[in-house]
C-alpha cells in the first residue's frame, strides 16, 4: 500500500506571512517521513468541514510548483481540480509544466466540482451537474490528445481548440496519471474506467461496493480493472493513535484500496509528521 499526505488547510501561527515557511516544513516533512505522494485541494475559498471561507486558500498549481522545488521524490497532485475553473488547454499546460519542472512527478487530479460559494464569489459559472460531467469528459478527451503526438483541432460541445499543441511535452509516459475524484456510480466511476489511471474515494464510502461498480464499468469498457489505482482520502483526527491508523489502513487494503491519502488537522506539527512517518513504516512493511 502507498501512503500520501494532503494539506487541506493553511491556517498557521504567523498568519499569511508564515504560509511559505510552514508549507515548506510540511512538504519536506512528508517526503522525509516516507510519504509516496503529496496533495493539495484545488479550491478558491476554504470549504466547509475544513474551515471558514475566509481562511487562506492559495492557488493549487502555484503551491504545487513550489512543492516541486522543495522535494525530489513524492508525486504531486490536486484532490481534485474542479473542471470549471480553467479552460482545458490551460489546465493541461499547467499540469504538463508541473511534470516537466518536477522531473515527471505530476498527477492530474480532476472532478466535476461542487462548491457554489466560491464560484459565485469569484465570478465563475457553476453549470448544472449534467453539464459539468459533459465538460469533465471533454477535458479528459482533450488531455489524451494533448498528451499525444496529435496537433489537430478539437471540436466538442463545450470546448473548441484550433490546435492541441502542447510543448514541452510531459516527461511521464505515456502521460501523467489521471486521477478522477468522486464515487458516483453512474457517471464518475464510468469515467474512471474509460479514462482514468486512478480513482479517489472518500473515507466512509462503501468501498467494496464502489469498487465492484468500478470493476463492472471496466468490464464494459474492456479495460483491465487492475490497471486503475484505487485511492482513498482519510482524515486522521487529533488523538488517533498510530496503531488505530495502521488498523484502518489494513482494513482498507483488504477492501481493495492501494493508496491511502491522509489529512491531518495541522500536518506541520512534529506530532503529525511523526505519526505519518510511523504509519508509512508500518504500512509499507505490512500491506
Amino acid at each position: 500500500m502507498k501512503l500520501g499526505l494532503t494539506c487541506p488547510r493553511f491556517v498557521w501561527p504567523g498568519g499569511d506571512a508564515a504560509i511559505a515557511a510552514r508549507f515548506a516544513d510540511v512538504v519536506r516533512g512528508a517526503e522525509d517521513a516516507g510519504a509516496d505522494s503529496f496533495w493539495v485541494m484545488d479550491h478558491l475559498f476554504q470549504i466547509p468541514n475544513f474551515g471558514a471561507a475566509e481562511d487562506p486558500m492559495p492557488e493549487a498549481y502555484s503551491v504545487l510548483s513550489y512543492a516541486a522545488a522543495l522535494t525530489r521524490r513524492v508525486t504531486l497532485g490536486t484532490l481534485v481540480t474542479c473542471v470549471t475553473y480553467r479552460q482545458p488547454g490551460l489546465l493541461l499546460k499547467q499540469v504538463t509544466t508541473l511534470d516537466v519542472l518536477s522531473g515527471g512527478r505530476a498527477v492530474l487530479g480532476i472532478g466535476a466540482g461542487f462548491h457554489e460559494e466560491e464560484h459565485r464569489g469569484l465570478g465563475f459559472r457553476l453549470p448544472p451537474v449534467a453539464e459539468r460531467f459533459e465538460r469533465l469528459e471533454e477535458t479528459l478527451r482533450i488531455a489524451k490528445r494533448m498528451w499525444s503526438a496529435e496537433d489537430t483541432p478539437y471540436e466538442g460541445k463545450h470546448y473548441r481548440l484550433a490546435r492541441t499543441l502542447n510543448s514541452p511535452q510531459s516527461l511521464t509516459r505515456p502521460h501523467p496519471p489521471i486521477l478522477i475524484g468522486g464515487s458516483g456510480e453512474k457517471r464518475t466511476l464510468r469515467l474512471v474506467a474509460r479514462y482514468g489511471d486512478a480513482c479517489n474515494l472518500f473515507h466512509g464510502a462503501d468501498v467494496r461496493h464502489k469498487l465492484a461498480v468500478l470493476r463492472a464499468h471496466c468490464e464494459a469498457e474492456r479495460r483491465p480493472y487492475e490497471a486503475i489505482e484505487k485511492t482513498l482520502h482519510m482524515r486522521v483526527p487529533d488523538g488517533r493513535s498510530v496503531d488505530e491508523s495502521v488498523q484502518l489502513c489494513g482494513e482498507l487494503a483488504e477492501q481493495g484500496i492501494d493508496h491511502v491519502i491522509v489529512a491531518m488537522p495541522d500536518p506541520s506539527t512534529d506530532a503529525s509528521l511523526t505519526h505519518l512517518a510511523e504509519l508509512a513504516r508500518q504500512v509499507r512493511g505490512t500491506y
